[in-house]
């Protein structure tokens, strides 16, 4: 029976308090280990922001995980990469440091993406990284965009402004939630996503900001539905 440790991570001391993020991450490790005859040994769980030039110092434990799964002969196991971290060279960095002197390797795994090589992990780290920043774009064009309107973006104008971005963000989770059921039956039957959204249309669902739907409105929601899980 191959043994697993667990790595879960939270991003904020707030998130470390309410559990957000946790059980969801526990219930994709349970999901995961049902599947096959494997055996969960331990699990730590890291509460920090991964933020900074020297994340991994910020992160004890992650080194603590990866020196039992040296001591105990066990692989690392994490829900999604991204709670790793969204940073390429981290993620890198990581990858060379658990190789140890080899007879002491460290091996990963995700659970969105078990059978990844190291270099489907480098690309995903990647893509992460890029989607970060992306984020990151969009709250500065919204803040500068929201300024020209004459929107006051003092402590009171940043806090409604992320209060609005928070309640799209929760109208839309809510949304994808709604339409699980529905996007689990289409793909047991075979479905396309293109067929999808044929149904969709044919069945008078309306899209998230109503009318038809759209192969790219489809995709978003599948991946807001990912993340829901992850």
């Amino acid at each position: 029976m191959e043994k697993y440790i667990a790595y879960y991570r939270v991003s904020t001391q707030k998130q470390g308090a309410s559990g957000l993020g946790l059980d969801a991450q526990r219930d994709a490790v349970t999901r995961f280990l049902k599947i096959g005859s494997w055996e969960l040994i331990g699990e730590f769980i890291e509460t920090e922001t991964g933020k900074g030039a020297d994340a991994r110092s910020k992160r004890p434990q992650l080194s603590a995980a990866l020196d039992a799964c040296r001591r105990l002969g066990a692989k690392l196991l994490i829900a999604k990469l991204d709670r790793l971290a969204r940073n390429v060279h981290f993620i890198t960095g990581l990858m060379e440091a658990s190789r140890g002197n080899g007879r002491n390797a460290v091996k990963f795994v995700a659970c969105d993406m078990p059978d990844a090589n190291d270099l489907t992990i480098h690309l995903m780290a990647a893509f992460a990284e890029h989607e970060a920043k992306r984020i990151s774009e969009r709250t500065k064009d919204a803040l500068a965009m929201a300024k020209k309107r004459g929107v006051v973006l003092g402590t009171a104008g940043r806090s409604n402004l992320k209060r609005n971005i928070e309640k799209r963000q929760a109208d839309s989770d809510s949304f994808a939630e709604k339409l699980r059921g529905q996007i689990d039956g289409f793909k047991l039957r075979g479905l396309s996503q293109r067929q999808i959204v044929a149904e969709l249309n044919s069945l008078g669902i309306n899209a998230p900001k109503g009318g038809k739907w759209s192969l790219n409105q489809l995709q978003r929601l599948i991946k807001r539905q990912q993340v829901q899980i992850a």
